[in-house]
């Protein structure tokens, strides 16, 4: 028994080539494609190719070729079937079930591609060729839209009385007709009508580039009409389950790492008329799973751009919190929204490619950053509104699958209300510093050390402390070696002094030959100067203070590490930077 074609497809479109070939090869990217040794020979050279983008693998060395069936089957001996069941589990799909009317269902996947090629190819070309069409014409022409463009989406217009019907019943039956959605009975007339006559059409194509369903435009300022329609679902096309053209923009994903998603039809045509080609169309309905699902598949960066209306901004907040759940490390969803009555095609018709660019660019906001951007508005001064803010985003973060993803998110949404009410968290510092009762005490005797860094305070400490007990650390040299500075002229005296230090020579301050300016510098503001009276014959006592001040510096650094990760997490949303800060904010605690 054959697996259905879609099935088949469906398991395609959601595996890349480079994902299964990884699993057992290591592979490089170069341009387009990706080089590895190859798995069929011993080399020191690779002659292994994999490229995404035409859907196959081929090695130079042995003339091996074909898709991620062949070489599942060739890699780890399994017969066909036995490959479709594997990779179907790793993209995360059930296993096929074959039936009784397993076969009959083929046959009727068939004649519904058939029908639709039939159908989309005939008003395609009546559009190109037939003289009397001048009205869907003018209107494409006015849309900025030419031959280019009606070829690439093979975009079609059905005029008000068609009579496609009749022709097609010659090869269909009725029934198969009517189940493809093109056409339904007219109870009262008993006649079977075009649904989408009177409108232009755009092919809605599976990710084998074969159409299987419609969008319709009407062209007339009616309004007692839809502006837009779509395909009735059937057993063969779910809408939420597709977009529009995912078949020509997944070949892209190779050279680009984001996708636009926007609300129509026209949309993805005018973007891909100004040369933005990396765009598709929800159809209708509200984001789904399976769509962001398919997309990540392809692109690590989702740019969901809807209109710049109210309706258009309702619907990218729908759409933010039904895709945040599907939020995974090294993924992305952003959103980029439009001045008031723009929309992507105006918008681009009216500013160009470069300009959209650049505005995508300045003004995306990451998924997280926009709901709490949202809700915020919303949230009154006072502690009821603030508590019903708080629990939303909690509910929000909580839909997220990935666990470290969520666990990042909540913390973002909660650092955020933390700084909405400061006077609620006064014991947490955006910078982390761990003083001492004495060097707080002593801070506002120095006025003049105001315009200096708490980092640079610090060293200065550090410095005069060293400076004051040369003979003391020469023997302990080991506590100051491993010590990081900000202030690269801090930075320069201290490597100095260990030099001296480590070469056993008797040395004391006039032998560094600091500059004068530099040594009243450090002399003046130190801060820790005003502690060491009556301690600087103890030894013990110096030790502590040195240690103190080491801490102090090593979590100024953490802190600025920890700032630049969170930062570049805000972008990237990966794993490994999660992780990475995970550790940093441990270490952190520790200190």
């Amino acid at each position: 028994m054959k697996y259905p074609k879609e099935y088949l497809d469906e398991i395609k479109t959601r595996l890349k080539v480079s994902t299964v070939v990884s699993k057992s090869v290591t592979l490089k990217k170069r341009g387009k494609e990706y080089v590895g040794l190859s798995p069929f020979k011993n080399e020191k050279t690779p002659s292994f190719t994999v490229n995404d983008e035409k859907e196959f693998y081929h090695c130079f060395a042995t003339s091996e070729h074909g898709n991620i069936f062949d070489f599942v089957m060739k890699t780890q001996n399994f017969k066909f079937g036995e490959a479709v069941k594997h990779l179907a589990q790793l993209a995360g799909m059930q296993p096929y079930m074959f039936s009784k009317q397993d076969e009959e269902r083929e046959k009727k996947w068939k004649e519904y591609l058939s029908i639709y090629s039939q159908y989309v190819d005939f008003y395609h070309e009546e559009l190109l060729k037939n003289e009397v069409l001048s009205n869907a014409r003018d209107y494409l022409k006015n849309r900025s839209l030419g031959k280019e463009e009606v070829k690439k989406f093979k975009i079609g217009y059905i005029e008000k009385n068609p009579n496609f019907f009749d022709k097609l019943k010659k090869e269909f039956s009725e029934q198969a007709l009517v189940e493809s959605g093109l056409f339904y009975l007219d109870e009262k007339k008993k006649i079977y009508l075009e649904r989408f006559r009177g409108r232009l059409i755009f092919p809605i194509n599976n990710i084998s580039g074969q159409p299987i369903a419609l969008g319709g435009r009407i062209i007339e300022k009616l309004d007692y009409l839809a502006k837009y329609i779509n395909s009735p679902e059937t057993s063969f096309f779910k809408k939420g389950s597709n977009l529009y053209n995912l078949d020509l923009a997944r070949k892209l994903s190779n050279k680009l790492d984001h996708i636009y998603l926007v609300e129509g039809y026209m949309d993805v045509v005018g973007l891909s008329k100004n040369g933005i080609e990396n765009a598709v169309a929800n159809l209708g309905t509200s984001l789904t799973d399976k769509q962001i699902l398919t997309l990540n598949q392809f692109f690590d960066d989702i740019i969901i751009c809807f209109d710049g209306d109210e309706s258009g901004y309702k619907a990218a907040l729908r759409a933010a919190e039904n895709s945040i759940k599907e939020l995974r490390p090294e993924k992305q969803i952003s959103f980029l929204f439009l001045p008031d009555k723009e929309d992507p095609d105006s918008y681009v018709n009216k500013n160009g490619k470069d300009n959209f660019v650049d505005f995508t660019k300045q003004r995306k906001l990451s998924i997280h950053q926009f709901i709490f951007s949202h809700y915020k508005k919303q949230t009154g001064n006072n502690p009821s509104s603030m508590a019903i803010f708080e629990k939303k985003l909690k509910e929000i973060a909580n839909t997220i699958k990935d666990d470290l993803i969520k666990k990042y998110v909540l913390e973002y949404f909660l650092e955020k209300i933390a700084e909405l009410t400061p006077h609620l968290n006064q014991n947490k510092k955006k910078f982390y510093v761990k003083k001492t009762k004495t060097l707080d005490s002593t801070k506002k005797h120095f006025n003049e050390s105001k315009s200096l860094t708490g980092v640079e305070l610090k060293e200065f400490s550090l410095l005069y402390l060293i400076m004051n007990n040369l003979a003391l650390l020469q023997a302990n040299i080991h506590l100051i070696e491993n010590i990081k500075l900000f202030t690269e002229v801090n930075k320069q005296i201290l490597e100095l002094i260990i030099q001296k230090l480590k070469s056993s020579e008797q040395i004391n301050v006039e032998s560094l030959n600091l500059d004068k300016q530099l040594l009243d510098k450090i002399n003046k503001f130190a801060p820790i100067k005003h502690i060491l009276k009556n301690k600087t014959e103890n030894a013990h006592e110096i030790i502590e203070l040195l240690e103190d001040i080491s801490r102090d510096l090593m979590n100024y650094d953490l802190e600025f590490r920890i700032q630049e990760l969170e930062s570049k997490f805000s972008r990237d949303m990966s794993e490994t930077t999660f992780n990475e800060l995970k550790e940093l904010k441990k270490k952190q605690n520790i200190n």
